[in-house]
C-alpha cells in the first residue's frame, strides 16, 4: 500500500538475487508502479545504483529512498521490509545538486554529462597527463602532472575524493574539492576547496602524446582536450534517509573513522 506522504511507490533493484528478493517481498506488501509515474522511488542496491537512480529521477525530481544490498551503501538505508511505509512517513530530506560537465574533444566535438559524486579526468596511457587548471577565469596552474585531478560534491567528497587524500566536505556546504590523483608536478600541491559557484576549466596539454579521458560519475568521454566544470543548481535530487543516519551524520562520522 502507498504511504500516507506518498501516494504511488516504484521498487527498484541491482539485480543480485538478494535484491530481486526483497524486491519482490516489497512489491507483495506495498505494490508497486513505473518509475516513469511514482512520486517516491525506493532503491535496492548500493550506491552505484542510488547514482544511477538519481540520474533518471533528475528531470522530474522526485525522492529516492535507498535501501543498502551493496558493500559500503554510504548513501543507502538499513533494510527492513516490514515498515517501508513508516520509513517513508518518517524520512528526512537532504538535497544534493549535480556538476555539468562539459567537454571539447581534440577533434572539437562537444559532449556534456552530469555526476553527482565528481568529475574526474585520467591519464589513459603510461604517460602522466599534463593539465591546465583555471578558476573563474585565472589561470591558477599553468601545468599539472599527475595521474588525474578531479573535483567533487559535497555528497562526493567522501567517495573517490577521500581515497585521492582530498577533504572531506559538510553536507550542506556551499563547496567543491578539487583534489589531484598522484601529483608529480607542483610536487606539494594538494588540491583546493572552492565556492559551489566557481566555474572550472580543466585544458589538457600534449594530448597526442598524453590522452585524457573525463568521467562524470560512470560517464567517459575519450580524448579530452577541455573540460568545463559548475555546479548546476537547478537541478537537485533529493535523497530520503532514516531519522538519525542522514548524509550530515555519515559525513561527520566518516571525518573521525580510523
Amino acid at each position: 500500500m502507498p504511504s500516507r506522504r506518498f501516494n504511488s511507490i516504484a521498487i527498484v533493484s541491482n539485480g543480485t538475487p538478494e535484491a530481486d528478493e526483497a524486491a519482490m517481498r516489497l512489491r507483495a506488501l506495498h505494490g508497486d508502479v513505473p518509475p516513469e509515474t511514482a512520486d517516491v522511488i525506493v532503491a535496492l542496491g548500493g550506491d552505484g545504483l542510488m547514482l544511477e537512480t538519481l540520474h533518471k529521477v533528475m528531470p522530474r525530481g522526485i525522492p529516492v529512498y535507498g535501501m543498502n544490498f551493496g558493500t559500503i551503501g554510504f548513501l543507502m538505508n538499513a533494510f527492513d521490509a516490514r515498515d517501508v511505509v513508516d520509513k517513508l512517513e518518517a524520512a528526512r530530506e537532504t538535497m544534493i545538486f549535480p556538476l555539468l560537465m562539459r567537454v571539447t574533444d581534440v577533434a572539437g566535438k562537444q559532449v556534456s554529462a552530469y555526476a553527482f559524486n565528481e568529475v574526474s579526468l585520467f591519464r589513459t596511457t603510461y604517460q602522466a597527463a599534463k593539465v591546465r587548471v583555471s578558476v573563474d577565469g585565472e589561470l591558477r596552474l599553468s601545468e599539472l602532472i599527475c595521474d588525474g585531478v578531479l573535483v567533487a560534491t559535497p555528497a562526493g567528497s567522501t567517495a573517490y575524493n577521500l581515497s585521492a587524500h582530498g577533504p572531506i566536505l559538510p553536507i550542506n556546504s556551499p563547496l567543491l574539492v578539487m583534489t589531484p590523483i598522484s601529483p608529480f608536478r607542483p610536487r606539494r600541491w594538494r588540491g583546493a576547496v572552492l565556492s559551489n559557484r566557481a566555474r572550472v576549466i580543466f585544458t589538457c596539454l600534449e594530448t597526442r602524446k598524453r590522452p585524457v579521458s573525463a568521467v562524470a560519475d560512470n560517464i567517459e568521454y575519450v580524448d579530452a582536450q577541455e573540460v568545463e566544470i559548475v555546479e548546476d543548481r537547478t537541478r537537485g535530487v533529493t535523497l530520503l534517509f532514516d531519522p538519525g543516519h542522514g548524509l550530515e551524520e555519515r559525513v561527520l562520522n566518516e571525518q573521525f573513522q580510523f
